[in-house]
């Protein structure tokens, strides 16, 4: 069945949907430039399949899958860039020693978030940015990863098991100052 543009225009489409899938790759690459390339072509490529697409089709997961795609292969060409990213955010993450004490810690449990979700094996990074930051069930999450809602579950439990890991030797944020 072929989609009738005059009664889903895909223009409202790009509107209802791209400032979630621009959040979701600047999350998913750590860099607004690459997220401002994927999310255009996503939209590229939506657009040239969005006529094919069945009436009854969840567009938001399909849109997230096209991204997913790009965003793979972004990352497999790019994969000393992404190690350069890290050391980067690693040399962003230092502050300013004249901060309240319960900023900088907060700050550094932020930056430190930062680079273990980085770190992250991509399905991992992906699904658990899916789940936590774009609140998609476990069922678009696999159809966008290729893979279960089971499996996608388990990816986002092995992210927050390893965010959880890394940030065990953080000192805890105090509520009364120490003299």
């Amino acid at each position: 069945m072929v989609r009738d543009m005059t009664e889903d225009p895909f223009e409202s489409v790009v509107a209802a949907h791209h400032a979630e899938i621009h959040r979701y790759l600047a999350r998913a690459t750590s860099r607004s430039g690459d997220a401002d390339d994927l999310s255009q072509e996503t939209f590229v490529r939506a657009y040239k399949a969005y006529r094919a697409l069945p009436p009854d089709a969840n567009v938001r997961a399909w849109l997230f899958a096209i991204a997913t795609n790009l965003c793979r292969n972004h990352f497999r060409g790019e994969g000393r860039r992404r190690q350069a990213m890290t050391l980067a955010a690693v040399g962003a993450s230092e502050h300013s020693p004249s901060w309240p004490e319960g900023e900088a810690i907060a700050s550094q449990a932020s930056a430190r978030i930062g680079r273990i979700v980085t770190g992250l094996p991509l399905k991992q990074r992906l699904a658990f940015t899916m789940r936590k930051v774009h609140e998609l069930d476990y069922e678009a999450i696999g159809k966008s990863l290729e893979c279960s809602a089971e499996s996608a579950r388990a990816h986002v439990f092995q992210a927050l098991r390893k965010i959880r890991l890394g940030l065990d030797d953080l000192d805890v944020v105090r509520t009364e100052r120490q003299p």
